[in-house]
Parts: C-alpha cells; structure tokens; sequence
C-alpha cells in the first residue's frame, strides 16, 4: 500500500518505503527475539542432553547387546526384551510391574484423600496453627532411608504398630504383610507432600466467594463442591501427576523394608538388581528402557486426561472473565 502525497494525483516515496520498512523491522524483530530465546535456552538443553538424553541412549543401545562372561558384548537385538517380555524372566518382570502398578494406585488415591483433609485442616485459622502444619509436614521432611528403617523397627512383631493393633502379625514374613506394610510407609511419608501442594491451591482461593455464597444460603458441603474442589483441582492435578510419576519409579522405600523379599519387587529394584547384582547390563538396559517408556506413557496420558481438563478450564475462565 502507497501513501498519497500533499499534492494531488502524486505519491510521496518517502512515506511509502516507511510504511514498507514497518513490518520488515517487526520482522526482523521477531528474528532477533527467536535467536536469543535460543542462546538463553541452549545452556539448559545442553545439560538436559548430558543428563537425561545420554543416558537414556546409552542405555538403549546397550539393551541391544547379550552379556556374555568374557569378551565383547555380541549384537542381539530386541531378544533382552523378548527374555523380560515373555522368556525366561517374563514371571519376575510381570510380578515387579503388578506391584509398581499396585503401589501407585493405592498410595496416589490415598494419598490424594489425605492431603485434601490435611490441606482443609491447615487452612483454617486456629491457634496453633504454625505447630500443626510443622508437625504435619514432618515425615515429609525425614529422609527416604531413615523412614524406612524407622519403619521397620515399628513392624518387627514385638514393634509398636503390633502393641496398638493387639495383633501378632509378623509383617515381613508374607506377600501381602509385606505390600502393605510398604504402603502404609509410603502414604505416611509423602501425605504431607500432597497436602502442601493443596494447601498453596486453597490459599489462592478468595474469601470473598465463601462470603457470598453463605449470605446465598449454600451450605458447607455445597461451598466445598461448588468452590473449593474446582478452584483447586489444578492443585490437585499436579499433585497428583508429581506424586504418580514418583510412585512409578519407587526404588529406596521398599528396598530397604523388604529387599523385594516375598513378592515386593518393584520394576526399579528389578533393573537394578540385573544391572548391578547379576552384572546383565544388557539386560538391564532393556528393563531401564522399559521402565522408561511405561513412566513416560503414564505421564503422558495423565496429561491428556486430567490436565487437558485443566487446561480447558482455564481457558472458560479466561473466557468468561473476559465477557
């Protein structure tokens, strides 16, 4: 488009090389601001490469090769997959993926219930507040290890936990003893994590609302399923995604309690029991790999399904504000 002149039927050149030099400076502007994105994020794809992207090749690679006694490792392709698949190891793997998957269900939703009462709790204004939420947050704060131990002292059959039941179950002695002991010390850890996360999301929430909708007449369970729980679900999700993919990985918790006797293997402890005790490193590169595409699959469709909702949410919030 050409800009017209003072004089007319004539056009001012000037004015039109202006009008084009605009969108070539925005242009170039944009250009600039993508080469300094990308110098600003180079020195963190670089350590993400190092630490994450390289060893997760290697690994792969190395799932690739058998483990032979002596000399170099031959190429064998998909067969270290196809032994924890459906070979000989096919029972160990299928049993420490059941109880991946058995932990993370239990301990997630648990957990998830807890943290909400717990948050609800701490949000409320009482004296001695600043007590009640250090002592919560507590277990949290202790090391993985010395929870464990600690634990295990509180299930030996003379412990603590047996004296408060007034049962005699000796806890590491069976299957399912043992699992649920490995829960129990699981949820009583890494409540407190979950309940911190929700207790940000409800202090986000403005009063006001509350106010007004008890001069409506809405009742306390109407306020907390009308306010609070949409209000918090993004809280809540990302509670909920941390506290999965952490699950999914669990490794110290059970490995110090049972030592994945009777049946509490979990897929973690299995690759490092091929890796490092039976020196299978071919093996063990294959269950890493595994491991990594089950955590990764279930992370991607836990943000498909809840955090996509999320994401809508927002997005009809943004939109109603906005009209």
């Amino acid at each position: 488009m050409t800009a017209r002149s003072s004089t007319p039927g004539r056009v001012d050149p000037g004015a039109a090389v202006t009008r084009r030099g605009g969108p070539r400076r925005g242009r170039g502007e944009r250009a600039v601001e993508r080469g300094l994105a990308f110098w600003l994020l180079l020195p963190t794809l670089a350590a993400l490469g190092i630490i994450v992207a390289y060893p997760v090749g290697r690994a792969v690679v190395r799932s690739l090769f058998d483990d032979p006694i002596h000399g170099a490792p031959a190429f064998v392709g998909f067969a270290n997959y196809a032994e924890a698949l459906w070979g000989f190891e096919r029972l160990d793997f299928w049993n420490a993926f059941g109880n991946t998957v058995l932990f993370t269900v239990v301990t997630v939703a648990v957990e998830t219930l807890l943290g909400l009462v717990m948050a609800l709790v701490m949000h409320r204004a009482f004296r001695g507040r600043g007590i009640v939420r250090a002592a919560v947050l507590l277990p949290w704060a202790l090391p993985t290890a010395v929870s464990a131990v600690m634990w295990g002292w509180m299930l030996q059959p003379g412990g603590i936990v047996n004296a408060l039941l007034g049962t005699e179950i000796v806890w590491g002695g069976a299957e399912w003893p043992a699992k649920w002991s490995i829960m129990f010390a699981e949820i009583w850890k890494t409540s407190p994590f979950v309940a911190l996360l929700i207790l940000a999301g409800l202090q986000t929430i403005p009063p006001h609302l509350y106010e007004a909708a008890a001069i409506d007449g809405a009742s306390a369970w109407r306020r907390f399923t009308s306010i609070t729980l949409p209000l918090v679900k993004p809280a809540l999700v990302v509670a909920v995604l941390f506290r999965t993919l952490d699950a999914l990985r669990m490794y110290d918790l059970p490995q110090i309690l049972t030592g994945g006797a009777n049946n509490t293997n979990t897929l973690s402890m299995l690759v490092i029991q091929a890796a490092t005790r039976e020196l299978k490193q071919g093996y063990g590169g294959a269950l890493s790999t595994i491991t990594f595409l089950f955590v990764f699959l279930c992370a991607f469709l836990l943000i498909k399904a809840i955090g996509a909702n999320v994401f809508a949410g927002f997005g009809q919030a943004e939109g109603g504000a906005r009209r």
